[in-house]
């Protein structure tokens, strides 16, 4: 079976992320052995493109949330944490003098 995005063809777990983000993966990773220099022009082509979809984070954010909820919904298995209660602070008026 044969899956398509948009007229493109997922073939691995890279595509469909890739295909998900509308950016290569490596491009906010990095890649190993990227020089000084490759990793300057990947930032920068990373901040235009942030700079130009302002919604990039809150989509990726997304993404992530729906691939761990399908894929590894145990990690969203937690238990909520106890909120302390506010307490109440006396005035010195209605404290005993």
């Amino acid at each position: 079976m044969r899956t398509f995005i948009g007229g493109h063809q997922a073939v691995s777990t890279n595509d469909f992320v890739e295909l998900a983000l509308g950016t290569p993966v490596e491009l906010w990773l990095g890649v190993e052995g990227e020089s000084e220099e490759e990793r300057a022009a990947r930032l920068d082509a990373a901040r235009d493109i942030l700079a130009d979809n302002l919604n990039l984070p809150d989509e990726v954010s997304r993404v992530a949330a729906e691939a761990i909820e399908a894929f590894a919904p145990e990690l969203f298995n937690v238990i909520p944490l106890a909120r302390p209660t506010a307490r109440r602070s006396r005035s010195r008026k209605g404290a005993a003098a």
